[in-house]
């Protein structure tokens, strides 16, 4: 009898260590649990956004998978805004999640947005990068984020004027030409380079979102770059405003001797690393002193120092870091839906610049827009 209790007492030990374990683990590995609510996440894949899409990455590393719901949109997000729509209302039908941050905010965000706010007004809803007009995702979202295209259409110029360009040739095709803020900062630059007494030049690119996909727009890149520095001469500068094609837009300027001022989205990360073939340890992803020392270093190896520049911190990345904070911040209810100093404190905490600028939209406060320092190699 005394056997049969102390078996049946080690039994029950066990299965109360095992249950207790179990629950710990699950604690520990579910930060859902941990701060009681998640943030949804819908980025690019690596081939139309990998800096967000790393971005986000980093942050399921940092709370969670439990935590952060990251998913991505289409590549071909224009031909398929239902699918983008689909993923976006897809989070929001857990009821744990208390915000939403799509980056970039691509064409059907604000549709998405609509859809959900019918059944949830608890969601946070933080739109990065916008590709619809501001009339259009304004009243949708509860915070905005984008680089200060307005103000980019004349810094941009400016450093070209300042690296030696004498023209400035602009890149793009007419979806992004519809976006109003990026043909407003289209003008700007042309305005700009006309009071600079630089030569502005548009042309067209293959929209990569079409027919020819992205290896067809990168291939026009390649080719159309060394005509245009024979018809105008070495000291041009170049922008073009799509993602996958900075990647070989900076190998053919690096080629051709010519200038390349920022990215669209300007970043150290940014195509960079990739067109100057840089092997980054996995121990140095995040060290954007690093980065930014390798590529000056592999710059001055290919003889285009003076030639090459770009943010000294991650813009794209930036915006993820800032809105998933923000969010945090939201579902512990710190922060009301939009609060423009807790954002801008933010911003500058990711991006470790207190002077970054940030400014708003006209008549569109939760639209807020930054600038912060450029770097030339």
């Amino acid at each position: 009898m005394n056997r049969k209790i102390l078996a049946l007492l080690l039994i029950t030990l066990l299965i109360f260590t095992a249950t207790a374990c179990g629950k710990k683990d699950s604690s520990s590995t579910s930060g859902g649990k941990e701060l009681g609510f998640k943030i949804g996440l819908v980025t690019g894949t690596v081939s139309q956004g990998e800096e967000e899409f790393r971005a986000g990455e980093n942050a399921v590393e940092k709370y969670g998978k439990d935590v952060i719901k990251h998913v991505t949109y289409p590549d071909k997000f224009t031909q398929e805004q239902e699918t983008t729509i689909a993923q976006i209302t897809g989070l929001a039908s857990d009821p744990e999640v208390k915000a939403i941050i799509v980056l970039q905010a691509v064409p059907g965000t604000a549709a998405a947005f609509d859809k959900i706010k019918e059944d949830r007004d608890d969601i946070l809803f933080i739109a990065g990068v916008p590709h619809e007009d501001p009339e259009t995702i304004v009243p949708r979202a509860d915070i905005i984020l984008e680089t200060d295209n307005i103000k980019r259409g004349e810094t941009i110029v400016r450093l070209a004027k300042d690296m030696g360009a004498k023209t400035f040739v602009h890149y793009s095709f007419p979806r992004h030409m519809s976006y109003e803020l990026l043909a407003q900062r289209r003008d700007v630059m042309k305005k700009t380079a006309n009071e600079l007494g630089l030569e502005f030049v548009t042309l067209d690119a293959p929209d990569p979102t079409g027919d020819a996909g992205i290896s067809g727009a990168q291939q026009f890149m390649i080719e159309d770059v060394p005509r245009q520095v024979d018809k105008y001469g070495k000291d041009t500068a170049f922008f073009n405003t799509n993602c996958s094609m900075q990647e070989p837009l900076i190998k053919s300027v690096i080629e051709t001797g010519a200038i390349y001022p920022e990215q669209c989205c300007p970043s150290p990360y940014h195509a960079l690393p990739g067109a100057l073939g840089l092997q980054i340890p996995e121990e140095k992803a995040g060290d954007v002193d690093f980065i930014l020392e390798e590529i000056g270093t592999k710059i001055g190896e290919l003889d285009a120092s003076g030639r090459v520049a770009t943010w000294k911190v991650p813009a794209n990345m930036a915006m993820v870091d800032a809105a998933i904070e923000y969010a945090v911040a939201y579902g512990k209810g710190d922060v009301e839906k939009f609060n423009k100093d807790k954002m801008v404190e933010i911003l500058k905490t990711v991006t470790d610049d207190p002077n970054i600028s940030v400014n708003e939209l006209e008549d569109a406060p939760n639209f807020l827009m930054f600038v912060t320092e450029s770097q030339i190699f």
